[in-house]
């Protein structure tokens, strides 16, 4: 359905303008907080004799535009964030990233109004940033990121065991272990029941 907007909103349009939107949008958002109205002969009439304010406050924003793309364009952003050697940022600098910077400048600027790489700046190094601000209006914004060294630790080596001696583990293998019999020595076996007794077989008469 179509509407014509009676205030201005950055995702649709600004006051006065002529939208044709969902009519579930219509009526479960814009009328309900007055962001716009229906599109009626009634309302086309209510506009028309607002015209000239509406256009006084359209020229107003311009100039508004221009003094804050000259403060804007003075300044020059610096952002610090953990990068490898190679100058890798670990993560990214967003839109968000540099609308926060401006806010502690006192730039109140939203981020969906910055233009950067979908996603994002990922190296150090110097960037231009364009922000939108009315119409075909935009001002141009160095940003310069540093990288900080990010500290590694690495784990400490287990301690290593400490080494046998060589002539140790030989006095070791030459010194008789309890129970064995020393080179050279037969094993002495227990006479059996049969020796003992002259042989097998031999009976006394």
């Amino acid at each position: 359905m179509k509407v014509i907007l009676n205030k201005d909103l950055a995702t649709l349009g600004e006051e006065g303008d002529v939208k044709d939107v969902a009519r579930g949008y219509a009526r479960n958002y814009l009328f309900p907080r007055g962001i716009a109205l229906p599109l009626t002969p009634k309302t086309v009439k209510l506009f028309e004799a607002r015209k000239e304010e509406i256009e006084a406050k359209k020229a107003q924003k311009r100039q508004d535009a221009l003094g804050l793309k000259e403060r804007l364009e003075s300044q020059e952003i610096s952002i610090t964030m953990p990068a490898g050697a190679n100058g890798r940022l670990y993560g990214s600098v967003t839109g968000q990233t540099v609308s926060d910077e401006l806010a502690k400048l006192g730039f109140q600027i939203e981020r969906k109004r910055i233009d950067l790489a979908s996603t994002g700046f990922k190296n150090t190094g110097k960037y231009k940033v364009a922000i939108r601000l009315y119409e075909n209006s935009s001002a141009e914004i160095q940003v310069t990121i540093i990288g900080q060294a990010v500290k590694v630790e690495t784990p400490s080596a287990p301690a290593r065991p400490a080494r046998r001696r060589r002539d140790e583990g030989h006095e070791a293998s030459d010194t008789p272990q309890a129970g064995a019999s020393p080179a050279g020595e037969a094993e002495s076996v227990p006479a059996t029941a049969e020796e003992t007794s002259g042989g097998a077989g031999e009976t006394e008469v």
